[in-house]
């Protein structure tokens, strides 16, 4: 294959070290330890794809076995040792893939292979990629070879998945980690590859490569070759061009979408919404895009440009530090866990498309709609309009209240939903009038009973087990018997007595014994210790078919009586 029909990832792979990008650290302690005579039995490469594993691999076998030496290794009339690694087909460099000879007979192929010496090289190299793929058998058959094998053998693994690999294989090598190409100096390297085959493509083209690539190189490369193969004669390829391409959706159309969202304009958001979907976004990249989103709105103050790694320029990157200043951080936390969610729902539902905009509506009633304009809005308005807080797990929150059940058996997260307050009487709900100060359980109980909420007040005593009471947050777990809108008719009124929101979180601790529980067991202690009593015995002898239900106390009796 010529050069000019090859693809770039491979008509651009490096030969040498000095080639390599992003990797300084990695080739500089080879390079020493190639000048000072200390190699090790083997190597473990470790990192994402594309980032010059098995390229850095064969650079090795070739400095080991160049006929001219390391120092004068070949870069451009290679030796027949220097032609023969680079075009994979050396008698004493044998390449293996993993993948597909994961087999204990393979690797016993292997060792039965390296008992003989190299035939035209000095050292016999066996590079094995994607080495975590060998069965465990495979493993241990290699163990004892790998830590002492002959002189002339030297082992190069290279792995995508570290952690798959056993510890006693790792520690038998010199260990390499590899790390994602920095995003300005990949965009360095494209622009000369692209200058030195006429791309003509622009910077912001380059930087959407870029950002798609995630640093790997062979990535960028196979992009940027698919955006030169597109081009028509001598067009340029610029950033509108490289979207349609690609089929990639602009990111920085969801900083529109989160103000939406937090405006609370619903037909707009839907609307915006389908505009995207309609470029042909898939439903998951646009969660997983919306994720990023959300991640540079929460810490976006101890970010500078260059860790977005070329997602935002600057226009977007100073807009989402404005804007973030005015949200409030704990809706951005919300809007992570539902999308987080609602990623695992798309795996189940058929409509997908349907499913993001019940995820669009769900995060508008998850607004606080007052966070950005509070001020504003308490110094314009008489009458207070709220939003009340209900909180349940995640996945009760969607449910239908009349299905509402808890699993004591596994803990419940304390999780926020917004709802929008029907409207307060206007003649009644002013708001000064809210002076109740509610500074315990016992209270919550007694203004239950003054306003005449019986059903809550019984709730509260026969259904609901205390674990903690702080200001503005009860801490609760309750039976199967509670009452289906418990939690929200608790909230309001909460937030009707008091003037303030409330935080009801569900507990898997037990908590205290209910009101009525406590009762019981009192009742049943007083029995048991009247049972003891002589006068229960001799009550007992006289009605012997009774039944002993209560014991009172007469309080007007002496402690002798």
């Amino acid at each position: 294959m010529s050069s000019k029909s090859k693809v770039l990832a491979l008509k651009y792979r490096p030969q040498v070290f000095k080639d390599l990008i992003g990797q300084k650290v990695i080739t500089d302690t080879l390079i020493n330890s190639l000048k000072l005579k200390k190699i090790s039995n083997a190597y473990l490469f470790t990192g994402i794809r594309g980032v010059g594993k098995t390229t850095i691999a064969r650079i090795l076998a070739k400095s080991l076995n160049c006929k001219n030496g390391f120092e004068k290794i070949c870069e451009e009339n290679l030796c027949d040792n220097c032609k023969s690694i680079t075009d994979s087909n050396h008698l004493d460099v044998l390449e293996m893939d993993a993948a597909s000879k994961t087999g204990v007979d393979d690797i016993r192929d292997l060792i039965e292979f390296s008992r003989y010496g190299p035939s035209i090289a000095k050292f016999k190299i066996f590079i094995i990629d994607e080495v975590h793929m060998l069965s465990k058998q495979a493993f241990n058959a290699l163990l004892k070879t790998l830590e002492e094998p002959p002189e002339y053998l030297k082992f190069v693994f290279a792995t995508t998945e570290i952690r798959k690999i056993p510890i006693t294989i790792i520690s038998r090598c010199q260990r390499f980690d590899l790390s994602r190409i920095k995003a300005e100096e990949l965009f360095d390297y494209l622009k000369i590859v692209s200058d030195k085959e006429n791309g003509n493509i622009t910077d912001e083209a380059l930087k959407l490569i870029v950002k798609m690539s995630e640093g790997s190189v062979r990535d960028s490369l196979s992009l940027l070759d698919r955006a030169i193969a597109t081009k028509e004669n001598d067009s340029e390829i610029n950033l509108e061009y490289a979207q349609k391409i690609f089929g990639y959706f602009d990111r920085s159309k969801l900083i529109e979408l989160i103000k939406l969202i937090f405006s609370g304009k619903e037909q707009e958001t839907l609307k915006f919404y389908r505009n995207i979907y309609e470029q042909g976004v898939e439903p998951k990249t646009f969660l997983n895009d919306f994720l990023e989103i959300l991640y540079y709105f929460k810490n976006i103050q101890f970010l500078n440009l260059e860790n977005s790694n070329f997602t935002l320029n600057n226009a977007e990157f100073n807009e989402i530090k404005n804007v973030s200043n005015s949200l409030d951080k704990k809706d951005i936390l919300l809007f992570w866990q539902f999308t987080i969610k609602t990623l695992k729902e798309l795996d189940i539902v058929s409509d997908q498309n349907i499913s993001i905009e019940m995820f669009l509506i769900r995060l508008l009633y998850l607004v606080d709609n007052s966070s950005i304009n509070e001020k504003n809005e308490m110094k314009d308005n008489i009458e207070v309009k709220t939003q009340t807080k209900i909180l349940g797990s995640i996945e009760n929150a969607e449910e239908d209240a009349s299905n509402l059940e808890v699993n004591k058996n596994r803990p419940i997260n304390q999780i926020k939903n917004y709802f929008q307050e029907e409207n307060i009487k206007k003649d009644i709900k002013k708001f000064n009038n809210f002076e109740i100060e509610i500074k315990s359980f016992e209270d919550l109980i007694k203004i239950c009973e003054q306003k005449r909420e019986i059903q809550l007040k019984y709730e509260l005593e026969t259904n609901v087990n205390l674990v903690k009471f702080e200001k503005n947050r009860i801490e609760i777990s309750f039976n199967d018997k509670i009452e289906k809108n418990f939690i929200k008719d608790i909230t309001k009124r909460l937030f009707e007595w008091t003037n303030e929101r409330w935080i009801i979180s569900l507990s898997k601790e037990k908590g205290n014994l209910s009101i009525k529980d406590n009762k019981i067991k009192t009742i049943n202690k007083e029995i048991n210790e009247f049972k003891a009593t002589p006068l229960y015995e001799k009550i007992r002898n006289s009605f012997p078919d009774a039944k002993l239900l209560n014991v009172k106390k007469n309080k007007n009796k002496s402690k002798d009586e």
